[in-house]
């Protein structure tokens, strides 16, 4: 059975919050419904306006946006509006009832090397995860379409989704000028035809933000809170740039070490030692002092 998460963000005009969900709720569409008549397509839509302050909804990719009326504060209402949404998704209620289109939907997707001559990125002009995902295998894509037909490929080994980009990584039988224009081709296209990336059982590699800060925080110690703030804050963008993640396991306190688990295109690069000893571990050192003497990775 799936599970729904919310997580409620401000936008830049004080009247519409969106409703960020672990999971994907469109194909690639967006959808604006201005009343109840408008929203004849969507029975979620549909219910929201039932509430007497919604003035408008926007459904897109993973999140569902609405507009207030001012008859009320969002602080007011907010928490039994993500309650709402969040008791709707799981019980598997239809979101929005997409009519089959023959015409494909526009994507475009650019190959983008990464440090790690092993694996090649694809980046999509649109998001196509909620989550980050992870296939190592075709048994362990069972959950993923996409996943399943890129391991049909001989020389594909893994597999590792992010918001908007596939990075795969190659055996060494093939060269990146050989299969590179073959593998951008497939994806576009099967991107282009409305398909989705994972199923809503597929199980991501990583929570939603703010579940992993809830879930850790009342286990780690104040030096591993410091430690993974500055991980999320400064180090993550990067990696993610070069189509990998990488994740805080644990620290040693009596060593001093740090470790973590490298992800996507960081799992096993031969660049990764240098970049950790010479990027993370001296910016951990700089900014945590002495309480940081090395730092281990881990291939995720």
């Amino acid at each position: 059975m799936t599970e729904f998460n919310i997580t409620v963000s401000e936008t830049n005009n004080p009247a519409i919050l969106k409703f960020e969900t672990n999971h994907m709720l469109t194909n690639g569409k967006n959808y604006e419904f201005k009343n109840i008549d408008d929203a004849q397509n969507s029975p979620l839509a549909q219910q929201l306006f039932y509430l007497p302050f919604i003035k408008t909804v926007y459904i897109s990719g993973n999140f569902i946006g609405l507009e207030r009326y001012d008859i009320v504060e969002w602080s007011d209402v907010k928490d039994e509006v993500a309650q709402q949404l969040v008791d709707y998704l799981n019980e598997g209620e239809p979101i929005v009832n997409e009519a089959e289109d023959t015409e494909n939907i526009a994507a475009t997707v650019y190959a983008e090397v990464t440090p790690n001559p092993a694996v090649m990125k694809f980046v999509c002009n649109r998001k196509i995860v909620a989550q980050t995902f992870e296939f190592k295998n075709i048994d362990e894509a069972k959950d993923s379409e996409l996943a399943k037909k890129l391991f049909h490929f001989p020389y594909v080994k893994q597999v590792f989704f992010d918001e908007n980009y596939v990075s795969v990584t190659k055996y060494d039988v093939a060269e990146w000028e050989e299969i590179n224009m073959e593998l951008r081709e497939f994806i576009r296209n099967y991107l282009s035809e409305g398909n989705a990336v994972v199923s809503t059982e597929a199980k991501a590699i990583k929570k939603d933000e703010t579940e992993e800060v809830q879930s850790t925080l009342p286990e780690l110690d104040d030096t591993s809170l410091q430690i993974v703030a500055i991980l999320d804050e400064y180090v993550k963008p990067a990696v993610a740039s070069d189509g990998g993640n990488i994740l805080f396991q644990s620290y040693e306190e009596d060593t001093k070490t740090v470790n973590v688990i490298l992800q996507g295109a960081c799992s096993g690069c031969p660049s990764s030692t240098f970049t950790l000893k010479n990027g993370i571990e001296t910016m951990l050192k700089n900014m945590m002092g002495d309480k940081v003497n090395e730092v281990v990775a881990l291939n995720g």
